[in-house]
């Protein structure tokens, strides 16, 4: 899952930063309105998390500029603002969840694997494909009921492939997905991961389309 913080306070946008990265999501931190604009013009986020107090243009105007541009993309609103006002004015912008500082970084993760669960249309707890089973909270998978040791990548790149379980998913799409501006990548880095799924899952758990990309396995061949 990549997530785009928004915060323009150094410590908390540090702190939230290294703090989510450290639980295996792909983060990328902005202190602008103007600069996230710019990234979610280039990337295909999974949520926004969004502070209201952002210098210039607050962060409910660009919440408000993303809505109007049919801009979909789940948004957690982040703020110190805790009247009830302030909370129904997000909302009604467009915000799909709201928090008032300060916060646990536990119930952030979980609130943003909520939003991006009931995005992709799967709000179940367990994700199910043949004899391969999902538990996206912890990113643990069992295979025929035995848990598979998967690293982070493994993990974020399977839950990838089961929230689109119909679609041929480019290379480019599945890298801005699993690595941030920052990563270093070889140009062989997802086919490496891509080979481990297959070795310690199934060989048919990933179908390759050359030159196209990659779709999860049918069910009936991974069982």
């Amino acid at each position: 899952m990549r997530i785009l913080i928004v915060e323009d306070d150094p410590m908390l946008g540090d702190g939230l930063l290294h703090g989510l990265q450290l639980m295996g999501y792909v983060v990328d931190w902005f202190t602008t309105g103007a600069e996230a604009d710019h990234a979610l013009g280039v990337v295909h986020y999974d949520a926004v998390v969004l502070d209201l107090g952002l210098p210039g243009e607050d962060g409910m105007t660009w919440l408000r500029r993303w809505r109007e541009r049919r801009c979909q993309i789940p948004v957690l609103v982040l703020t110190a603002r805790d009247a009830i006002e302030s909370r129904i004015s997000g909302l009604d912008a467009g915000a799909d969840d709201y928090l008032v500082k300060p916060i646990s970084l536990d119930e952030l993760a979980a609130r943003l694997r909520a939003m991006t669960r009931r995005a992709a249309g799967n709000s179940a707890p367990v994700w199910r494909h043949g004899a391969l089973e999902f538990h996206p909270a912890a990113r643990q998978a069992f295979w025929h009921g035995k848990p598979v040791d998967l690293t982070s990548r493994e993990a974020m790149l399977l839950e990838l492939l089961l929230a689109h379980p119909n679609r041929l998913l480019t290379r480019d799409f599945l890298r801005d997905k699993l690595y941030d501006w920052q990563a270093g990548l070889e140009s062989n880095t997802l086919e490496v991961h891509i080979h481990h799924l297959r070795r310690k899952i199934h060989p048919k758990i990933v179908r390759t389309f050359r030159g196209a990309g990659y779709t999860l396995g049918a069910a009936e061949d991974c069982a």
